[in-house]
């Protein structure tokens, strides 16, 4: 998942005195603690739990009634946004600390909340094929429906909306500050937007009136229904794939897979623009057999003209006595995708590396070079190369 921006190059001013955009989190509460690795079934399962009786008394500010949810007898309530489907006692929170029953109904308390709000370069993202060199207004709220030991947003992540610092901002003010900031995308990113499910697609709605692009950056952990109803707004994504093994996701990101390639299957059957990622986190997924298996399910129900990063993993949060990703091996799996006929494979997270750059895959010319998020060499018209003609996947603008 995309890591958010630090403050100190990213902050830019919103009003005079209110409202400072930045990612800079302030944990004024301890985040509840759980117990992160349980056993089920024999296997290491990592998957969280419902906090009991841990919903505030009273709501406050920033909410609204959840869309996507079942009444239970005795005033339980089930969630419908995501795979985990929350069964919830009157007092109790959701998985992704975001939900709370409130005697009988279902709200979210990430509404209108963002914690992290920049302006990023798109490819940052990464998404590299979608509005090279235009700018993002990027929100998060906080909240994720999952427990990966590598994450590097655990401060929002893994937190409550009231353990943390954030703005007012509220669908209709996003807008005003896309459009104040002149971006022509806005990005749900940084923790897991499928969590404030409410608060993004009520923003997407009003940003496609205006004419500004939506795009959904995420594990890809949610529910059909909840998934076809943003879809109908959305103009692009980059979904983390983050193994392709079903014991992996219980034990390393307390998931499950077979969701996660649902999403893929929608996204691409609604001809929706998407890029993969794949962090490849050594001693989990960085297994050659097991990359060449994804590879082949991504090419047999999704072909080829997706792009894939593959991404370089960093000592973080649970995962610190693990090594960097040696970089021969995400060129090594590079070449494994490209070999297998994914057109547009990308390594992430390494300077100066070949795979940072877009190469034609009919020609074999490089056609977008790039230098960290700048585009240095471009050479793309009316969606072709400039080269041979060839169509590039994609929206160039």
């Amino acid at each position: 998942m995309e890591k958010r921006a630090p403050t100190e190059k990213t902050s830019i001013k919103y009003t005079r005195r209110t409202f400072l955009i930045s990612s800079a989190i302030t944990l004024v509460h301890p985040i509840p603690t759980f117990p992160w690795i349980q056993k089920k079934g024999g296997a290491s399962d990592i998957r969280g739990h419902i906090f009991k009786n841990d919903a505030p008394k009273t709501l406050w500010k920033w909410h609204t009634e959840a869309q996507i949810y079942h009444s239970l007898k005795n005033k339980n309530v089930v969630c419908g946004i995501c795979p985990n489907r929350c069964v919830l006692s009157p007092g109790d929170r959701s998985v992704c600390r975001s939900r709370v029953n409130i005697d009988g109904k279902l709200y979210t308390l990430a509404y209108g909340n963002p914690c992290s709000v920049n302006v990023d370069p798109i490819e940052k993202k990464p998404l590299y094929h979608f509005l090279p060199r235009s700018q993002a207004f990027s929100i998060a709220a906080t909240g994720c429906n999952l427990r990966c030991l590598n994450c590097q947003n655990w401060e929002i992540s893994q937190a409550r909306p009231s353990d943390v610092r954030h703005y007012d901002l509220f669908p209709d003010a996003v807008i005003t500050a896309c459009e104040k900031y002149q971006c022509k995308s806005i990005a749900y990113t940084y923790s897991e937007a499928t969590t404030w499910y409410e608060y993004m697609i009520d923003t997407a709605k009003r940003a496609q009136k205006k004419g500004i692009y939506n795009l959904w950056i995420s594990n890809g952990y949610i529910n059909p229904d909840p998934l076809n109803q943003l879809c109908q707004y959305l103009d692009g994504a980059n979904v983390n794939l983050k193994s392709f093994d079903d014991a992996i996701y219980r034990k390393l990101n307390g998931g499950q897979l077979k969701p996660v390639l649902n999403t893929f299957k929608t996204l691409h059957k609604k001809n929706i623009h998407f890029e993969m990622t794949h962090l490849v986190v050594p001693e989990y997924v960085d297994q050659p057999s097991l990359f060449k298996d994804m590879c082949k399910w991504i090419l047999d129900h999704l072909g080829p003209d997706h792009p894939l990063h593959v991404t370089r993993f960093f000592p973080k949060y649970k995962l610190t006595r693990l090594p960097s990703t040696p970089v021969s091996t995400l060129t090594e799996f590079r070449k494994i995708a490209i070999n297998a006929g994914i057109r547009y494979v990308y390594v992430g997270n390494v300077v100066n590396h070949e795979g940072n750059h877009t190469y034609c895959h009919q020609c074999k010319k490089r056609i977008v070079a790039r230098m960290g998020y700048h585009i240095a060499s471009y050479h793309i018209k009316n969606n072709q190369c400039e080269f041979c003609g060839t169509q590039i996947p994609g929206v160039w603008g």
